[in-house]
């Protein structure tokens, strides 16, 4: 036993060198049954407050909140821009920062706010607690937070619910996206909550199931996901759009090809896709390919970034793990979102 420990240890400090590792273990819940929830989530404790007196000069408004359901608190942030104050009902984002991020950092480096001003957008980021996980990761990697009615995803739909009643959302129009881990748990929301989230997206994450516990998830990381997880994926799963880089060191690039394989396998697509070759503006190589069903309709989009690693691509260096130099993902996941209302 001692050897192991000693072991394990030495593989701990390896990967706690990574920059936005998503898989150390969680803290222990001192209540586990705090995590069961409904099968249908349920309305919690919601406390909006302003981080600021006033609002912006453009009239939006930056929110600090939390939430309480069944016993956990999860603190987050909100941006309502000034068009998403009118009576219609607006569209909603969720976003899910990766490890060692918080709500503000992430927000800062992918610029969603600035991109979704224009779409009248509500965004919601939820955030992750140290007691939670040490490393501030979502705990994709552990069986009772891949399923609904348990776990994180029972919390963060519930949050998404409640945020958007409060808000007046338009409920075709609900979304959810992240980075690493984050993108991993926005994968697992859109399997498990798709009558809620009417797409998903991901970036340099991983798809649900690829792992049970820290050892598999490092291997899932390191190599990509068993060939067990590209089983059938839940039907029906929303459209997906997946960002991965192929020089991606900490989560690696065959996590986003399995993404989309489960995608289209839901769809059943075997050969219709349209790819196109592209640089962005400052010259990163990316390829784009596009999957329709048989109907004309995309239901999957996947960006292979050309030499590009663990970070957000096309991210602003006021956030952490962000790539400038690539493909702006926020604007492209927002065009992808906006063309995906539910239709059920």
């Amino acid at each position: 036993m001692r050897v192991q420990a000693g072991k394990w240890a030495r593989k701990s400090r390896r990967y706690a060198a990574m920059p936005v590792l998503a898989s150390l273990p969680a803290v222990p819940a001192s209540n586990p049954e705090r995590w069961l929830a409904p099968d249908t989530p349920a309305m919690g404790q919601l406390l909006l407050r302003d981080q600021h007196p006033a609002p912006a000069s453009d009239g939006a408004h930056w929110r600090d909140g939390s939430f309480t359901h069944r016993g956990r608190t999860l603190a987050y942030k909100l941006y309502v821009p000034a068009q998403a104050r009118a009576a219609a009902p607006r569209p909603m984002l969720v976003m899910l920062h990766g490890c060692t991020q918080d709500a503000a950092d992430f927000a800062a480096g992918t610029r969603m706010n600035e991109h979704a001003r224009a779409a009248g957008m509500v965004v919601l980021y939820p955030e992750q607690s140290r007691r939670e996980n040490p490393r501030q990761c979502w705990n994709w990697f552990h069986p009772q937070h891949q399923q609904r009615g348990r776990g994180e995803p029972a919390v963060l739909a519930a949050l998404t619910e409640s945020v958007a009643a409060q808000q007046q959302v338009d409920r075709t129009r609900i979304y959810v996206a992240g980075l690493s881990a984050g993108g991993a748990m926005a994968d697992i929301l859109g399997a498990t909550y798709p009558e809620l989230f009417a797409a998903v997206g991901v970036h340099s994450g991983l798809p649900r199931g690829s792992a049970t516990d820290v050892v598999s998830a490092l291997a899932a990381m390191r190599s990509g996901p068993p060939v067990s997880v590209r089983a059938p994926a839940p039907n029906p799963l929303p459209p997906t759009i997946v960002f991965h880089g192929d020089a991606d060191k900490t989560v690696h690039s065959s996590n986003g090809q399995a993404l989309i394989d489960a995608a289209l396998q839901v769809h059943g697509i075997e050969d219709n896709a349209h790819a196109h070759a592209g640089r962005s503006a400052q010259g990163q190589a990316y390829r784009q390919t596009v999957y329709h069903d048989r109907d004309g309709r995309s239901v999957a989009e996947y960006w292979q970034l050309q030499g590009a690693g663990h970070a957000w691509s096309g991210g602003h260096p006021a956030g952490s793990h962000t790539d400038p130099a690539g493909v702006d993902a926020s604007a492209q996941m927002l065009r992808f979102f906006l063309a995906h209302p539910k239709t059920e």
